[in-house]
């Protein structure tokens, strides 16, 4: 049996992370160069002309004198840490294959849990934001899921108090192979809910395939072609060949949530799900998802701590 090329390619290795980002210099340089790909230009009046105040690391504009810093304006702003603290933060986040947990990233930065937990929040809303303007197109294949497990002596089954709906969807190329992913939660499985999740998420005229689930007929209402196969329940329902990557890839992120967290608040699960959808997004190329990601947090607005905690996050 041949290797998978993609599972089997050269990986970015930690030592090369080092030789890369392996100091503050290094991580200023390659930020500067990401931010700003064709000189710096002011955020205040666009002008290029700039002086670099080095005993602030500030960058002040020749024309209206605006200060501004390399992480001001984005989701980095405002920190405190170094920023090869940041870089590390984005290595493990993109290298690890099953995601790795705030308190993991805690033990391996050196840095408090609270901090730890902003940092990977940070970077995993850039993630989602990132993905949220990539609409699925062509063929397609959904399925609906939870997160959560009935609790002792409540409703089971759907509708179920400790679950949390969401839609699995996945994308495939002409030889019906994956190509990207996307995971949604959504308010509940109806047919308004899956026909705004449709419009926001699916490009128009894509050939959309699911089971039988009535909810799914609103993916016609976003303008896109829709074909079901009834699978019925149980186990067996799962091996449906016209469904076989939606529900192959939905099984391994399920064992790989269970695995590496201790529990989501289901306000929280969008940004666990954007980030396993993002990793899988570009797994064709290990060693360009950190400078990917670093590009995106640099284009995302601040997102304060008090927001990550109590924002209810939706799509």
């Amino acid at each position: 049996m041949s290797r998978n090329p993609v599972q089997f390619q050269r990986g970015y290795s930690l030592s090369a992370f080092f030789d890369e980002y392996g100091t503050e210099a290094q991580c200023e340089e390659a930020l500067f160069r990401w931010r700003w790909p064709n000189g710096f230009i002011c955020p205040e009046c666009g002008w290029h002309g700039y002086s670099a105040l080095n005993c602030r690391r500030l960058f002040q504009c020749h024309r209206c004198h605006r200060q501004t810093s390399l992480t001001s304006g984005t989701v980095l702003a405002s920190t405190k840490l170094p920023l090869w603290t940041w870089f590390l933060a984005m290595y493990l986040l993109t290298q690890t294959k099953n995601g790795i947990s705030a308190l993991e990233l805690h033990r391996q930065l050196g840095v408090s849990y609270n901090t730890a937990w902003g940092m990977k929040h940070k970077l995993v809303q850039a993630m989602k934001e990132r993905d949220d303007t990539q609409p699925l197109r062509g063929q397609l294949q959904v399925d609906d899921a939870y997160w959560g497990g009935e609790r002792r002596g409540g409703k089971v089954g759907r509708g179920a108090p400790a679950k949390t709906p969401f839609v699995a969807a996945v994308e495939t190329d002409k030889d019906g192979r994956p190509r990207k992913m996307r995971l949604t939660r959504v308010a509940g499985f109806r047919r308004e809910a899956i026909a705004e999740w449709a419009s926001r998420h699916v490009q128009s005229g894509s050939v959309v395939t699911s089971d039988g689930l009535a909810c799914f007929n609103g993916i016609v209402d976003a303008g896109c072609k829709h074909w079901y196969v009834v699978t019925g329940g149980g186990p067996n329902s799962a091996k449906t060949t016209e469904l076989h990557w939606v529900n192959t890839l939905l099984g391994n992120v399920k064992r790989s949530i269970h695995g590496t967290y201790h529990a989501i608040s289901p306000k929280h699960l969008p940004r666990y799900l954007a980030e396993f959808s993002y990793r899988f997004n570009r797994r064709f190329k290990l060693v360009e998802m950190l400078p990917r990601l670093a590009y995106i947090a640099l284009r995302t607005p601040p997102m304060p701590y008090r927001l990550l905690t109590m924002a209810e996050v939706y799509g």
